[in-house]
């Protein structure tokens, strides 16, 4: 028998333990886990970089001006 992943993601503490019962009632195999891929700063930092850079706020720089932050 071929198995199956899923990804859920809960967004509430019931649905967590819906979901739990669920899967113990079916007897089924589980993990869960708390990390989260990125992190939440992290992501909003770029989100805002990007509307900024959609607005104009962005800048092009030359590979002169970026080679010489190397130095």
């Amino acid at each position: 028998m071929a198995e199956s992943i899923f990804t859920i993601h809960a967004q509430t503490p019931e649905q967590e333990s819906a979901l739990k019962a669920f899967v113990k009632a079916m007897k089924m195999r589980f993990e869960v886990s708390k990390e989260k891929p990125y992190n939440t700063d992290f992501v909003e930092k770029i989100a805002q970089g990007d509307k900024d850079y959609e607005a104009g706020k962005g800048r092009k720089v030359s590979m002169q001006e970026l080679n010489n932050l190397w130095k």
